[in-house]
């Protein structure tokens, strides 16, 4: 199990992604959980998620503690496969739930009633990769790896 959750090469490529990801989702999670970046925070999103969004509160706290957190595990490499899994999902449910109805584009222009899912099918892409691939070189779980 171990062996699985922490595989991963030598390649740089990885690092790369792994900082876009944290440089790209990182402040959708501080908006959530710290208010940060013109945010609501947590008792703001979680009565958003629970409320207009109806969704029961252990999932609307995972989702919270998804996008803050792992950006974070992401940066530093650790525990990757989880964390790029989870946010990928975070980011597909967001797509299909949130943003489907206002089309593909993101709202350049403020032409449309909201944003489009363009960036979340992006997200999902890169996270997939690191999800196949592993953190890379560079990571705690390169550091981890023969030691289970």
């Amino acid at each position: 199990m171990f062996d699985t959750l922490f595989s991963t090469s030598g390649d740089i490529i990885p690092l790369i992604l792994r900082i876009t990801a944290f440089v790209v989702i990182f402040p959708h999670g501080a908006q959530k959980l710290l208010g940060w970046f013109g945010g609501y925070g947590f008792k703001g999103t979680y009565g958003f998620f629970t409320g207009q969004m109806k969704f029961p509160g252990i999932l609307a706290v995972l989702i919270i503690l998804g996008e803050s957190f792992g950006p974070v595990l992401l940066l530093v490499g650790f525990l990757t496969k989880f964390a790029a899994a989870s946010i990928a999902i975070i980011m597909i449910g967001a797509a299909v739930l949130a943003h489907r109805q206002n089309g593909f584009f993101i709202n350049w222009n403020g032409n449309q009633k909201g944003e489009g899912y363009e960036f979340h099918i992006l997200a999902a892409g890169l996270l997939i990769a690191l999800v196949v691939g592993g953190a890379g070189v560079y990571s705690v779980d390169f550091n981890l790896i023969g030691k289970f």
